[in-house]
């Protein structure tokens, strides 16, 4: 039976699988959102003899309906592959009895790489599918992760371009150099004079530009999205959460049925949205745990009821969590309110007008198996300088955010169900941060001096992600004030 998806702010009429992920966003400036969440057709047994691949299959299987098996099998297959610098693709590590999922181990070293290995897949499909002449254009703001891994999975994939939008001073040194280094004749990566919430909304403002997709369609264009507003992007992060509780059952690390926590740093809330669909679908997951930095908008909402951007934007070690408008939550919103896309609108308008909207108590209720909580700078260093000293295992910095919040969950709570931490980035995307937090001595070493130091003390190779950036070329250098973002994509599409 097909799954049909819905728009957040419309009871429009629904649509299929493939045409969700081509649009991206709907008309109504909506996020598409499945009609239902199917269970799992297999049992947990039969999942743990499965490789990472074949999990792919029978997760995505249930939610892109309209996708032939050979269709599917085909974009996982060309998703999945010897990019990913380990068979298993998503491996879990022990360390101090918590269970680290890495996340990493793509083509750019952060878990974007586990959904936009297949978007350009599933999109590219999903154009044939729907009979679609126009060159599709990927547009898509960036905290730092996203750009990368997009700007890698579609670079010169024939009938595309990709233009990225990144704070100029908002993200790491490797970040940046990992995105104006990118090659492709179909990329463009651009820095704009504001933060990533000016980023993401200037994005939001061109897919509901109608003059502008008239003209584009006239030149042989057409808009979709590789940020994790795309359905196409949250269901591929639904398997590794599917996938890392067969492999804990595989390892003998739970017994069948027994319930683990989850805990994910957050900023934009697809990651825990995903492990949100995947306890939906069947998975025993008790708390999603959802961990903040200092910019800890989803923490007070989780406290309060209460959503409120109006407050200072804070720049920390954590990039790709520095977020005020976590889009992904008003996927939440939606389903909490029962499906009600009027209620959901009044929300989102008074977001866009006020800065803020409180949720009703019924809705809280709903919410009730997520847990809020942020770490500080100092405590998100102090947690990867124990962790290391203690085991020897090294931690990114949203890693440390979201191991430093599941301890304060443990404090407040007394409660020690098993649990697997989301290392969503690679230590060496944030060297500096991390050799830091290790020992300060390490600051007056230059960039690339400490990314082999860290290879020493971690007893880890080099990522090739990283290798390939020490004498790259800068090949983007474009900037722009957050008001001319539309005037450079007509430029670079030459309408």
């Amino acid at each position: 039976m097909d799954l049909f998806y819905r728009s957040t702010r419309s009871n429009h009429d629904a649509v299929k699988a493939s045409q969700a992920i081509l649009k991206g966003l709907a008309d109504d400036g909506g996020l598409y959102v499945p009609e239902s969440v199917p269970r799992l057709d297999k049992s947990f047994e039969a999942l743990s003899e499965m490789t990472y691949q074949e999990t792919a299959y029978e997760v995505m299987k249930l939610f892109l309906t309209d996708f032939t098996e050979s269709e599917l099998k085909d974009c996982i297959n060309k998703a999945y592959d010897s990019k990913f610098d380990t068979e298993q693709i998503a491996p879990i590590v022990e360390a101090e009895g918590t269970y680290y999922l890495e996340l990493f181990h793509g083509a750019t070293i952060a878990f974007k790489d586990m959904a936009l290995s297949i978007l350009p897949h599933l999109l590219i499909t999903s154009a044939k599918k729907n009979n679609v002449k126009n060159e599709i254009v990927i547009l898509t703001a960036t905290s730092g992760d996203t750009g990368k891994a997009a700007l890698a999975g579609f670079a010169d994939v024939k009938g595309t371009k990709i233009i990225v939008f990144y704070p100029k001073n908002g993200v790491s040194p490797i970040q940046e150099k990992q995105m104006i280094t990118q090659k492709g004749e179909n990329t463009l990566v651009v820095g704009i004079t504001g933060n990533f919430d000016d980023a993401q909304t200037g994005v939001k403002q061109l897919f509901g530009d109608k003059e502008l997709a008239e003209r584009m369609n006239q030149a042989g264009f057409q808009f979709s999205s590789a940020n994790s507003i795309n359905i196409g992007r949250l269901v591929p992060q639904i398997v590794y959460y599917v996938y890392s509780y067969s492999q804990l059952l595989k390892m003998g690390k739970v017994e069948k049925g027994e319930k683990i926590n989850v805990v994910v740093p957050t900023g934009n809330f697809g990651n825990i949205l995903a492990a949100y669909f995947a306890k939906h679908m069947g998975i025993p997951i008790a708390k999603l745990i959802c961990a903040s930095n200092e910019n800890k908008v989803l923490y007070d909402f989780f406290e309060t009821g209460i959503y409120d951007r109006n407050r200072a934007f804070v720049l920390t070690s954590s990039p790709s969590m520095d977020i005020l408008i976590s889009s992904n939550l008003e996927r939440l919103i939606y389903l909490t309110a029962g499906a009600d896309a009027d209620k959901n609108v009044a929300f989102m308008n008074s977001l866009a007008t006020s800065g803020r909207y409180e949720i009703t108590a019924d809705m809280r209720e709903h919410m009730k198996d997520f847990y809020g909580n942020y770490a500080s700078e100092q405590e998100t260093t102090n947690t990867i300088k124990t962790l290391f000293e203690k085991t020897g295992y090294v931690i990114d910095t949203h890693t440390a955010v979201a191991a430093c919040v599941l301890e304060k969950y443990k404090k407040e709570t007394g409660d020690e169900t098993k649990t697997i931490v989301a290392s969503t980035a690679s230590p060496f995307k944030f060297t500096r941060s991390v050799m830091n937090a290790i020992d300060i001595k390490y600051d007056t070493m230059g960039d690339f001096a400490l990314v082999d130091e860290l290879s020493k003390i971690a007893k880890i190779k080099v990522p090739n992600a990283i290798e390939e950036i020490r004498t790259a070329s800068i090949l983007h250098d474009t900037v722009c004030e957050k008001e001319d973002m539309k005037a450079v994509v007509m430029r670079f599409l030459g309408i």
